[in-house]
């Protein structure tokens, strides 16, 4: 059995998110990509030896002998896309964020549930050993009960004109940076936290460059987040759980394949554990072909989807900024 999988957009992120995984998973090829001209999509698909390639998602959507698409569009036509695939009966995997904003990411999740098909937000550390470990440590009681979550993905994004800045297609450092650390915010706490605060460093009127969020979990435990794409905090991607008898922090759990540490601390005594070099994005192709192929659920639902973009919008509502809207 084999996933044929079509590319919806010449994106930067789409060689090393799926082209180059799919190349060591023998149940999935990509077969197809769209863009905005022929010639884009052609040069994409030449470069990538992708067989097909077509001037519109429209007619990529169309071709009956795809399976599955990638959608790593802008943030703020992931719905649309999305919806769009699955009423061509396609399966999805979908770049973060999954929608714009909460009330789309439902609309995507009953459409997902009366389609049967596979949708799957691409949250790829999600799927690697090092947080399936983390996950683990937390539940077996080793470092006690939960009391705080901190979580931080900060990186420069300097070019101002990037479309991650633009409020039209839903950006902002939120959605961009600070998804991960919602998502893990709410993996490693267990729950999905409310937001008792946020504060924004704003690029333009409603575009956030940073943002902080203190957060409070339904058991009583407290978090934060902390995201940007320019700020005094230039790198930092982490993520901590201290619980009443020890500690696990994580540097750089979105890509442990580049670099990694996770280090684990109870009473006295401290351990670091080391991890594969694999890719994320491999683990995550091979979860979703197991989901296509052979039905086994996704960690990153749609449903689990919209528990993530309910707190990113109540981040928004605190910090006084706007909700973002499909584009």
């Amino acid at each position: 059995m084999s996933l044929r999988i079509g590319i919806l957009g010449a994106a930067r992120i789409a060689p090393a998110a799926l082209v180059k995984p799919a190349a060591s998973v023998p149940s999935v090829s990509v077969t197809a990509v769209a863009a905005r001209s022929q010639d884009r999509a052609q040069a994409f698909a030449t470069r990538h030896d992708i067989p097909s390639a077509y001037a519109s998602y429209e007619a990529l959507l169309a071709d009956p002998d795809i399976d599955a698409v990638y959608n790593p569009l802008p943030n703020g036509l992931h719905g649309r896309w999305t919806l769009a695939a699955l009423a061509a009966g396609k399966h999805v995997l979908c770049e973060k964020p999954f929608t714009a904003n909460a009330a789309e990411a439902r609309e995507v999740t009953r459409a997902a549930a009366e389609s049967g098909r596979v949708v799957m937000e691409a949250f790829h550390y999600r799927y690697h050993p090092l947080a399936l470990r983390v996950e683990e440590i937390v539940a077996s009681g080793e470092v006690g009960a939960v009391q705080r979550v901190e979580t931080a993905v900060c990186f420069p994004l300097p070019k101002f004109s990037d479309i991650r800045y633009d409020y039209g297609l839903a950006g902002g450092a939120t959605m961009d940076a600070g998804c991960y650390a919602v998502h893990m915010a709410r993996i490693f706490g267990g729950e999905t936290p409310s937001v008792v605060s946020a504060s924004a460093k704003l690029r333009s009127p409603s575009v956030d460059r940073a943002m902080s969020a203190e957060l409070r979990y339904p058991s009583g435990h407290t978090g934060r987040v902390e995201c940007s794409m320019w700020s005094s905090s230039v790198l930092k991607i982490s993520a901590k759980v201290i619980g009443a008898r020890g500690s696990v922090s994580m540097v750089n759990p979105l890509m442990p394949q580049v670099y990694h540490r996770l280090s684990v601390r109870t009473g006295d005594s401290r351990r670091t554990e080391k991890f594969p070099r694999r890719s994320t994005y491999a683990y995550q192709l091979d979860a979703f072909a197991a989901a296509v192929l052979q039905g086994t659920p996704v960690k990153t639902s749609a449903a689990d989807a919209v528990e993530t973009m309910t707190v990113i919008d109540e981040i928004y509502r605190a910090a006084g900024l706007p909700l973002r809207e499909p584009s």
